[in-house]
Order: C-alpha cells, then structure tokens, then sequence
C-alpha cells in the first residue's frame, strides 16, 4: 500500500506589509493626487487597474518577495477590489508604470530595493516624484530589459499615461493628456460642489420656464373654452332668432 503524499498548505500572501502608508502629510497628499487624478483619467477603461499603496507579488510561492508601491497602473487588468496584486493571477501582467513619492524618512538602500524590483519584474515606467524642495522628478523608462533615466523630466510625457511633470515657482506640477492639472482630492471635490450648484441653478432656472410656459398653455386653453362658449352661445342665439322668423345678420 503506496504512502498518502498529504496535501500541500496553501500560501498565504498578506494584504500589508506593515509598514505606514506615508511619513508625512505632504507625502500623503501627493501619492492621494496620483492615485485619485489617475482613476479619474482611466474611470471609463474597464481594462485599466489603478492602485495605491497596495502589495505586487511578482512570483508564486515567494510571498516574501513583493513591494507596494506608493502607486501603480497596469493596464489590460480589470478593475474591481484585490487583498493584493498577485502576478500570475493577472495573466502575467506586472504593473506597467509605478510611482514612489519621496519623504525624509526614505534611505538609499530602501529606495535602490525598490528600484531593482521594478526593473527585475517588468515595470516599463518608473518615477520618484520629489513634492518638496527642491520640486522635482526622476523618471526612467525600460529599454532593452533595463531602467534608462529620462533625462529632463519637464521635457518628458508618459508614454503610458499621457501625463507631463512641471515646476512652477518651486511647486511640483502634473498635468494629464488633455492639459488639465492633477489636483488634491479637496479641490476636485470643491469643483465638482459647484458644477452640481450651477447644474442646480440651471435646473431651477429650466423648471421656472417650464411652468411659466405650461401656465401660459393653461391660460390660452381657457382663453380657448372661453372663446368656444361664447361661440357656441352666439350660434344658439342666431338658430333661435331664426326660429322667430328673424335674420340674425339683419339684427
């Protein structure tokens, strides 16, 4: 009798690394401006998964080797809801672009981690944004399987994203592929506040039309019986005088 192999344990791939979303506030903002600007960019595209601060595991069994990035953008994934980014539950498909946003509390040797990971795992855009002084941002791009710096980061547009990156008076900057800025959740927010005003107002303004507009058919169909009465008055009146032997129109 041949011995039972018993089956093996599944591996479990934790949801959190433990490690804080961000150091600081202004950290916080910017990896909230990246993540929040590009799911509004790409709310439309069923096929394009936009995440922040959520664990990439690259290869099965290794739950050991991951990172999260602060955001990341993979493109032919379906959005909806991951405990983590499992590789080779996407089909294979390793986020194409990610960003890291810097604060005081990263160090070279945590920051050159992640940098390796990124290029050993197949991202094909990698960016450290720099939100405080001095404003600015290192990106690379893959060329034949390795990370080539980009240069001029103000000259550069996301091949992926469509996106560009600026400075103006020492304020880091991004723009989308149509012009408009990123911007803060809050502000978002405020504007889509007073487009639903103004949307209000207008509506208030098309409702008193519309009953302006229906009182003015309800007076002129009035106007209508009325005048249809008084016509049918008039012919009752002529058919009498007519009985009486008399010409209405002589009268």
């Amino acid at each position: 009798m041949s011995a039972i192999t018993p089956a093996k344990p599944p591996v479990h791939y934790p949801a959190d690394d433990g490690l804080p979303m961000s150091d600081n506030t202004v950290q916080f903002r910017w990896i909230l401006i990246m993540q929040v600007n590009l799911e509004i960019q790409f709310r439309n595209d069923p096929n394009v998964f936009v995440a922040g601060n959520h664990l990439i595991y690259p290869r099965e069994e290794k739950k050991k080797v991951r990172q999260a990035p602060d955001v990341y953008v993979a493109f032919g994934r379906p959005k909806g809801d991951r405990s983590s980014y499992q590789v080779w539950e996407e089909g294979g498909v390793f986020p194409q672009v990610v960003f890291e946003v810097w604060s005081p509390g990263n160090r070279y040797p945590q920051m050159r981690k992640k940098f390796d990971f990124y290029q050993k795992y197949g991202a094909e855009e990698y960016y450290i944004l720099y939100p405080e002084f001095p404003a600015h941002v290192d990106a690379w791009r893959r060329e034949a399987g390795k990370f080539v710096k980009v240069p001029k980061f103000a000259d550069w547009v996301s091949p992926r994203l469509g996106i560009r990156f600026g400075r103006v008076d020492g304020e880091l900057f991004v723009r989308g592929p149509g012009g408009g800025l990123f911007r803060p959740p809050a502000e978002l927010a405020a504007e889509r506040e007073e487009i639903e005003r103004a949307l209000a107002a207008e509506r208030a303004v098309v409702e008193a039309e519309r009953q302006r507009a229906a009182e003015a058919a309800r007076r002129a169909e009035e106007e209508t019986r009325r005048a249809a009465a008084a016509a049918d008055r008039a012919d009752k009146f002529a058919a009498k005088l007519r009985e009486l032997g008399i010409d209405p129109d002589a009268v």
